[in-house]
């Protein structure tokens, strides 16, 4: 993975969801807003929304979890995983 490619993951785990006041929201605070929808978001959709390739979008995922992001992952009507940052997701029922 390229360095520009780490730096975005770890900016996106650290990145607060409300992003800063007069600052244009990155792409971990537009993943974060996604995830937080009702419909959720497919990994292609985080895909089209950040420029990303899966595999990073992945791992973008992962880093959310380990920041302690509740993010569930269930099927979508199509078949596909959907995920969304969900408060039951993390207490374990």
């Amino acid at each position: 993975m390229s360095k520009a490619g780490k730096a975005a993951i770890r900016s996106t785990a650290a990145a607060p969801a409300t992003g800063n006041a007069g600052q244009t929201p990155g792409k971990g605070d537009r993943m974060i807003k996604r995830l937080n929808s009702a419909r959720g978001a497919s990994i292609a959709d985080l895909c089209t929304l950040t420029g990303w390739q899966p595999h990073t979008v992945r791992a973008a995922l992962s880093r959310l979890r380990k920041a302690g992001h509740p993010i569930a992952r269930k099927a979508g009507k199509d078949g596909k995983a959907v995920y969304r940052i969900d408060a039951d997701a993390g207490s374990g029922a």
